[in-house]
């Protein structure tokens, strides 16, 4: 199968990151929780790989690195941990349920108020963005790159509009691993990430980097392996926010995909441009279809057809020519509502940066058919 489904989920894995697991499945030891030199070995491991992310995303230490299982998870943290009672925050019709669900269910008990910043044409505009602050905003959630389009906002301008008592929170899902994102030098207060899709790590794998600004409370209370007199949870990070026993084999996956991602990042960005013009460009030729992706370095192009359902493309590409893509709403339902493919979905195939135009011809070829 032509798989072209990476914004979901990355492919086959580089053979670092298998061997990674396997090594960590064959002489397992739980890291940080006993005195012997295997869970000693994990657990130094395990702050090497904090202290990596935090290198690789520009953060604020290894101590401000917290392991989740997913971005879902780390996004959780961050918006459940920061807001209360009276607080308002600002985000974006392009967010993923990952941030609009946790704050609509905080909106719903009646603890914080939202808004959201819709497009200017089919583009994020910082100004209106900015425009939406109020005296109580705490916050501004703002994706790395739109999960449905592939539109990356520029983050950095969106920080100097915003007051600096705001936090800055990003959803890296798609960006991490794809292009550069310097937390420091944009202005990024938290920032959240999927290990399992650019960054080449398995399933399981997340994490929340945050600065010195950003101080979550713990959504989740138990063992921690320090502190363990106390009934309460350690006050210090990342112990504070990491209760019970992390996924080592995701963690030393997560390692090894950082590893690669650091030497390649300018490389891997310039690939997913190329390969997302070279496909707009081509799609835009053939009859019936409608392109509404730009080229851009998260790999998304997105698109529908005149007369057939978003699900029934994808079926057709799937189980007729081998293709795997998305067809759908994406967990985006504001941003199909801002682009008017609400509820019928667009057809997303996404590509990884070490694919090139095969894939292109593949997709072509079978849409070509189709219409």
């Amino acid at each position: 199968m032509i798989y072209l489904d990476h914004a979901a989920t990355g492919g086959e894995k580089p053979q670092p990151v298998i061997s990674a697991v396997l090594a960590a499945m064959k002489q397992c030891a739980n890291p940080g929780r006993s005195g012997h030199r295997l869970s000693l070995a994990a657990a130094e491991h395990t702050y090497e790989c904090r202290a990596l992310l935090s290198d690789l995303f520009s953060g604020y230490g290894s101590e401000r690195v917290v392991f989740t299982k997913n971005c879902t998870e780390a996004l959780n943290i961050a918006l459940l941990g920061i807001l209360k009672k009276g607080d308002h925050v600002v985000t974006t019709c392009l967010e993923h349920n990952s941030v609009l669900r946790p704050l609509e269910e905080l909106k719903r008990a009646g603890t914080i108020g939202y808004s959201v910043a819709q497009l200017e044409g089919e583009r994020l505009r910082a100004e209106r963005i900015a425009a939406l602050v109020r005296p109580e905003t705490v916050l501004c959630a703002v994706t790395s790159a739109s999960n449905v389009t592939g539109e990356t906002p520029d983050l950095a301008k969106i920080r100097a509009l915003l007051p600096e008592r705001v936090l800055l929170l990003t959803d890296g899902a798609q960006g991490a691993g794809h292009f550069p994102i310097r937390m420091r030098e944009t202005g990024i207060d938290a920032l959240a990430i999927a290990g399992h899709k650019g960054l080449d790590a398995i399933q399981g794998a997340g994490a929340l980097l945050f600065s010195e600004r950003f101080s979550p409370r713990p959504l989740l209370f138990g063992g921690t392996g320090s502190e363990s007199r106390s009934l309460g949870m350690p006050e210090f990070y990342p112990d504070r926010l990491e209760s019970g026993t992390l996924s080592y084999p995701a963690v030393c996956s997560l390692f090894e995909g950082a590893l690669l991602a650091r030497t390649r990042l300018e490389e891997r960005a310039a690939a997913l441009r190329i390969l997302t013009r070279t496909a707009c460009a081509r799609l835009s030729a053939l009859p019936n279809y409608l392109v509404r992706s730009a080229p851009n370095p998260a790999g998304i192009l997105s698109f529908s057809h005149k007369t057939r359902s978003s699900e029934e493309i994808a079926d057709a590409l799937s189980e007729q020519f081998g293709i795997a893509v998305r067809g759908g709403l994406h967990c985006a339902p504001l941003a199909h509502r801002a682009l008017g493919s609400f509820p019928e979905g667009l057809v997303r195939a996404s590509f990884s940066p070490d694919q090139s135009e095969r894939e292109i011809d593949a997709l072509i070829a079978a849409l070509r058919t189709l219409a």
